[in-house]
């Protein structure tokens, strides 16, 4: 077997050793089914305990009750892009979009097919290093909804704060920061989240919507694409494989004492990193100090040719998927749940020696 690389991949992402290592145990025959998790019906008794298990222990996680409906989807948050203004948004109606990187931009313009736009919000000016303060924000009071991305993997900027929109609902793509740290999940009425990104593998996004805000959707909407369709029963065959590995990585959560003891080792974690960035005019963080997100530390070397190099020296240091995005470029360290300390020490350690070698 090849060894294992500290993963600093975007996503998908890193997983938690353990759950792997559970799951290639169980792999071959779940329990006293007979068969593969991945060969048993998803009507099966089996997989319905999974399913109930992974919706409960999310519940606990975020201090939730049966007033929030959750739901293992398919099509990833790019589908939900389209399919939140699918059911929430009419061709008369207008939603307000904070646009702070290219997954918002995205978002917007699926909603643009719909009805229509209001930027509440927009980083565009500075290439979206930073989080626009909500004195900045231009309001629509008749807002149907009001729409943000939490997390900008490319850009590696996060809210550090709950957007107040006054009483309008406040519907979140938490894709990339997702069970990070607590929620406030009072002041929101629907969450996404991809799961390849922080929970699981991909295959399935997690969605989450306030029943009261659920009963506002739109009528007449095509059956898969229609959030009633998939509350309560499951109509289709759901992503039984992802959705098992997210039921673990619940679990790893929970046992690890939930959202706010994760929350304190990724505050460490980024600390640890945006410390030694900020000790040198060697490397630059590209996100300004307000916004800098705890997921994805993004960065640019001052000598810009060096980069390349640098990626291709920290792989054979152990470090994989620190390559910048392909539309930036630069350096990426994507430091989720999963991602031990260690990895981010070993990370430091290599910078300073890339430094003193190139520097």
């Amino acid at each position: 077997m090849s060894k294992r690389l500290f993963n600093f991949s975007a996503g998908p992402g890193v997983l938690p050793e353990s759950v792997m290592l559970e799951v290639k145990e169980e792999l071959p025959v779940l329990g006293d089914t007979g068969a593969s998790v991945m060969e048993i019906s998803h009507r099966s008794a089996a997989y319905k305990a999974i399913n109930a298990s992974a919706m409960e222990r999310m519940r606990r996680l975020l201090g939730i009750g049966e007033e929030w409906h959750i739901m293992f989807l398919q099509g990833g948050a790019s589908m939900q892009f389209l399919q939140v203004p699918m059911n929430f948004l009419r061709a008369d109606e207008t939603a307000g979009y904070l646009v702070t990187g290219a997954w918002a931009k995205k978002a917007m313009k699926e909603a643009k097919s719909i009805g229509n736009v209001h930027v509440y919000a927009s980083s565009d000016d500075q290439n979206f290093n930073y989080i626009p303060a909500q004195a900045e924000w231009s309001y629509d009071e008749d807002a149907r909804y009001v729409h943000y991305t939490s997390n900008n993997t490319i850009f590696g900027t996060e809210f550090h704060f709950t957007p107040d929109v006054k009483g309008l609902p406040l519907i979140c793509d938490a894709s990339s920061n997702f069970l990070s740290r607590p929620i406030n999940m009072a002041s929101h009425a629907l969450i996404y989240a991809g799961a390849q990104k922080n929970i699981g593998p991909a295959g399935a996004t997690a969605v989450l919507i306030r029943e009261d805000f659920l009963q506002t959707k739109n009528s007449g909407i095509p059956t898969m694409l229609d959030y009633g369709t998939h509350v309560g029963d499951l109509y289709n065959t759901p992503p039984v494989f992802a959705v098992y590995v997210i039921e673990k990585v619940l679990k790893w959560l929970e046992e690890k004492g939930g959202l706010a003891a994760m929350e304190q080792e990724n505050i460490a974690k980024a600390d640890q990193l945006y410390a030694a960035l900020g000790a040198t005019d060697f490397y630059r963080p590209t996100a300004r100090p307000d916004s800098r997100s705890r997921m994805n530390v993004t960065f640019r070397l001052a000598d810009e040719g060096l980069e390349a190099k640098f990626v291709s020296g920290a792989k054979a240091n152990g470090m994989t998927d620190l390559k910048g995005h392909r539309s930036v470029g630069g350096i990426r360290a994507s430091i989720y749940n999963a991602c031990p300390s260690e990895a981010v020490t070993t990370l430091v350690d290599f910078m300073r020696e890339f430094e003193r070698t190139n520097g």
